[in-house]
């Protein structure tokens, strides 16, 4: 079990899960809290129940963190079913509606596949965690209820998609922004098609760097470094006289700190900053209406 260290000091970090089925994003939580022995702990971006794969834990401090790492691109794998339409767009949900699309070949399948690669528009499903009037849309879902929905852009980056071993069930490969539903990608997909499918197997294999290669078991996790924590974004090293500066959350000019902010060329941050012994100070952005500058976005307080 991950707890305290040697000096009583709490545990801080990711922690990177490979979570079962079976399991919300809310339970891995509650759950962890024990097993690390620390009720500060968050996740970075919500995973289906029925879906497995990785699922990035904040601890300790490292909760702060999170806000950056939940806009992360993500990559999955999973089944498309034609055929069958469901409450849920996935193999969770009841058959809403049955479809004869023996006929549809894979090279069809994957042409259509390739319309939904790029900048699209999407509908949430109901089944989402999403709020509308205040409320989730599996709230309202769970009560028979829905509600109307606007499309949300998302960007799909890759969408391949190849026969499995079973008629009409199609392997696929997802890369996409944050915010992009898989299950609807499954449904869209089979309604392009002329008729309709729905998602199975779905596994979250990357958020960001974060793959299933570091992942861990709920009961053994265990813990990226608070200096890797935004290791997606562009981390800047600073000296000790900088570092006095950042640790109090001073504005400063974007060069005194070692980026460029502006012009096409510049990067449009947020920064981590680590100090001199390679600890994670704070995370710096642009500032607003001021070209050239850059604040904190937030600065970590030292480890306690």
């Amino acid at each position: 079990m991950v707890g305290p260290d040697s000096e009583g000091r709490p545990p801080e970090g990711l922690a990177v899960i490979d979570k079962e089925a079976g399991w919300t994003s809310h339970d891995v939580v509650a759950r962890s809290r024990g097993v690390l022995g620390t009720r500060k702990v968050g996740h970075s971006g919500t995973l289906d129940p029925d879906a497995t794969g990785v699922l990035v834990l904040g601890v300790g401090r490292a909760t702060r963190l999170l806000r950056f790492l939940t806009v992360l691109g993500k990559e999955y794998t999973g089944q498309i079913v034609l055929g069958a339409t469901t409450t849920t767009l996935d193999s969770s949900g009841d058959v809403t509606a049955t479809y004869d699309m023996a006929a549809v070949t894979s090279a069809e399948a994957a042409e259509a596949a390739a319309r939904f690669v790029g900048e699209i528009e999407q509908i949430p499903p109901m089944v989402s965690a999403v709020k509308v009037g205040g409320r989730r849309l599996h709230e309202i879902a769970r009560e028979g209820g829905e509600v109307e929905r606007a499309p949300r852009p998302v960007t799909v980056h890759q969408f391949d998609i190849a026969p499995a071993d079973e008629p009409g069930v199609y392997d696929v490969v997802v890369a996409c922004s944050s915010g992009t539903y898989v299950r609807t990608l499954a449904a869209d997909l089979g309604e392009a098609l002329g008729g309709g499918a729905h998602l199975r197997n779905l596994r979250r294999t990357a958020v960001g760097s974060f793959t299933l290669a570091e992942a861990h078991p709920l009961e053994s996790p265990v813990l990226v470094p608070m200096s890797e924590a935004l290791r997606d974004l562009s981390c800047v090293a600073v000296d000790e006289e900088t570092a006095v500066d950042v640790s109090h959350g001073r504005p400063m000019a974007a060069e005194a700190l070692g980026v460029q902010e502006d012009g096409d060329l510049g990067d449009p941050g947020p920064w981590p900053v680590l100090g001199p012994d390679g600890s994670l100070l704070a995370v710096y952005e642009p500032y607003g209406d001021r070209p050239g500058q850059v604040k904190p976005a937030m600065v970590l307080a030292p480890a306690p």
